[in-house]
């Protein structure tokens, strides 16, 4: 199925060259998964779209009429994948920001993934990549329209039976993976790497940090990894993943990952 796509409220799928977003990456985005006309996650995605406009200093659009076009753009479709694209919009050739940014909105819906019932039941196959995610604290958290480091560091691999890649820092502290926030479980408590220099800070992650506010946000190194009880990764889309093997170290698919699974599904996903 064609996406369908509206940019700045209108249905239409192209966007100026002169758009910042496509020059320097000048913007941000949130993936929303929908069920029907409900967003359960979409309060979490606002607070970071807001996080974001804060630090980049661009003019937070319209909470409600972000979620009417979300809703036109997926009618009709009873589960979707609808990303929402602000950029600083048209500005002269440089760096320089424009003093007064006019924004361009895109939103465009998607038919969501196949639910792959054997890796939520028995879990994924993840590989370290070499790629090391850079430091920048000012942008650690957001979820910025530069994905480039996640792009290279999926091309790292192309066998099917890899379903994710985990990615550090240069210190070789776990961050996260290319398109998912990373939890470990020793004896029954919960970690999640910090995310104040590097990496993007989920919606899905906030959701689990919510609901077991006992979990422990703090550097995470990868040996303490490879002697977790349980790893599991979070994503809006795809939602809570068990891993069964972290480069060819087999892991057990255990309570606490059980739990949050079912969590996951009273949300409405």
């Amino acid at each position: 199925m064609k996406p369908r796509v509206l940019v700045d409220g209108q249905a239409h799928d192209q966007v100026s060259a002169l758009d910042r977003g496509l020059g320097y990456g000048d913007g941000l985005f949130e993936t929303v998964r929908f069920v029907g006309a409900h967003a359960p996650l979409w309060a979490r995605h606002m607070q970071r779209l807001g996080e974001g406009c804060r630090r980049l200093g661009l003019p937070m659009p319209d909470m409600a009429q972000l979620l009417a076009e979300a809703r036109a753009a997926s009618d009709g479709m009873a589960h979707a994948v609808v990303r929402i694209t602000l950029t600083r919009g048209v500005g002269a050739r440089g760096y320089a920001a424009p003093a007064q940014p006019r924004p361009t909105r895109v939103v465009a819906a998607f038919e969501p993934p196949q639910q792959d019932e054997a890796a939520q039941g028995g879990g994924i196959r993840v590989r370290l990549c070499e790629l090391r995610l850079a430091r920048q604290p000012l942008l650690a958290g957001l979820k910025h329209l530069n994905r480039l480091e996640q792009v290279l560091a999926r091309a790292e691999w192309d066998d099917p039976a890899i379903a994710e890649g985990l990615l550090c820092d240069a210190d070789g502290l776990a961050i996260c993976a290319t398109a998912a926030n990373l939890f470990a479980v020793h004896g029954g408590a919960i970690a999640t790497p910090a995310l104040d220099r590097c990496g993007v800070a989920g919606v899905a992650r906030a959701e689990i940090l919510a609901c077991r506010p006992q979990a422990q946000v703090r550097p995470i190194p990868l040996a303490e990894l490879r002697r977790a009880d349980e790893l599991f990764l979070s994503s809006s889309v795809r939602g809570i993943l068990p891993v069964r093997e972290l480069d060819g170290v087999a892991l057990g698919v255990g309570p606490v990952t059980r739990a949050l699974q079912a969590h996951w599904r009273a949300l409405g996903f």
